[in-house]
């Protein structure tokens, strides 16, 4: 009878909210979760307007759905799973990588909506083919761990490893150009095969992406040096790790739109020059290395976010040198603070 009660008493409180409101609330609580949020059914009741029986009759329909497990009284952490699949590429365990999506990560985000189902596709079949055609490796790890908020894919193979391997075929100084020339796009070793995209566009849809090789770091979006990966240990090669949310909202076509012109083409870049350089750009070489193949493009965005000045030399060569050299380049420089502009607008000055 008291089992009865109550979950009829949980019906009625479902009641008031509209599908909406649930979702509202069960996200909410999950990312609280997530965070390891103290007094966690008061602050998500308090922030949400609700009050804390309704909590905790959330929280036991997550624990219910094995989305969450209680660790004491108050204190819940999510539920990961890791699904392990290891290649071996000399002995032809697949024909392509398409394969090896259906066989290693497809079941895992078929129930997402279909726009982060084709993120996936996208992403993962780019991140293989790469190892394919270019790592030289054998073997191949992919560990796929997620919860009920994200996803994140781990690709580990022992090949040569990207960065030496774009330096390599460029006969770049060092590992640092090589990176720097990644966050350009269109890079690409092999040009009748392949366009130089994948790693650009895959990197603008994933929540999260860095590639790892050599000691070194790729990175779009500046993660967090202190967060812990799930990346298995190697010796050599490149690992990748790619994080996106189950419920993201990012549609592949606008993505790929934001940096194409109206015919389709890879046209438009976006440089966030923090990722590049340990401090902030003041020479004639680093301005350089920042424009070299950017005649390629009608369009670069140079982000001065988090940028606290520029030198002059930096800033003539990108905006007096590079745009007469190159007048068909549109240069776009956002974000600058109030140094940063003055040592823009120094350079630009009628009559420098």
């Amino acid at each position: 009878m008291m089992s009865e009660k109550t979950d009829m008493r949980k019906a009625v409180v479902h009641l008031r909210f509209t599908e909406e409101k649930k979702k509202e609330i069960r996200s909410y609580l999950l990312e609280k979760i997530r965070e390891q949020k103290p007094g966690l059914s008061k602050a998500v009741a308090e922030a949400l307007g609700v009050n804390q029986a309704t909590v905790h009759g959330y929280l036991n329909e997550l624990a219910d759905a094995g989305a969450i497990v209680r660790v004491r009284r108050g204190e819940y952490r999510l539920v990961r799973q890791q699904f392990d699949c290891t290649l071996d590429l000399e002995a032809g365990d697949f024909d392509d990588e398409t394969e090896v999506y259906d066989r290693c990560l497809r079941e895992h985000v078929r129930d997402f909506p279909k726009n982060v189902r084709d993120i996936w596709a996208y992403a993962f079949s780019e991140m293989m083919n790469n190892v394919i055609d270019h790592s030289g490796a054998d073997t191949v790890r992919i560990l796929v761990t997620q919860d009920c908020l994200d996803t994140e894919v781990t690709i580990t193979d022992n090949g040569e490893g990207i960065f030496e391997h774009i330096r390599r075929y460029f006969r770049l100084p060092s590992a640092e150009d090589a990176i720097l020339e990644l966050f350009k796009g269109k890079l690409t070793t092999d040009a009748q095969h392949h366009s130089g995209e994948g790693i650009f566009f895959t990197s603008r849809l994933m929540d999260t992406f860095v590639i790892i090789s050599g000691g070194k770091s790729f990175t779009h979006n500046r993660y967090d040096a202190g967060r812990v990966f799930d990346i298995p240990d190697f010796s050599q090669g490149t690992c990748v790790v790619m994080r996106l949310s189950n419920h993201s909202a990012k549609q592949p076509q606008e993505v790929f739109d934001r940096y194409s012109d109206v015919g389709g083409g890879f046209s438009r870049t976006h440089i966030l020059l923090k990722n590049m350089f340990d401090a902030s750009p003041v020479s004639r070489s680093q301005a350089k290395r920042v424009c070299s193949r950017l005649g390629q493009f009608r369009e670069v965005v140079l982000d001065f976010e988090d940028v606290s000045w520029m030198g002059q030399g930096f800033a003539h060569q990108v905006f007096v040198v590079f745009r007469n050299e190159h007048p068909a380049v549109k240069l776009v420089p956002v974000h600058m603070n109030e140094a940063v502009e003055k040592m823009y607008r120094h350079v630009t000055a009628p009559g420098d």
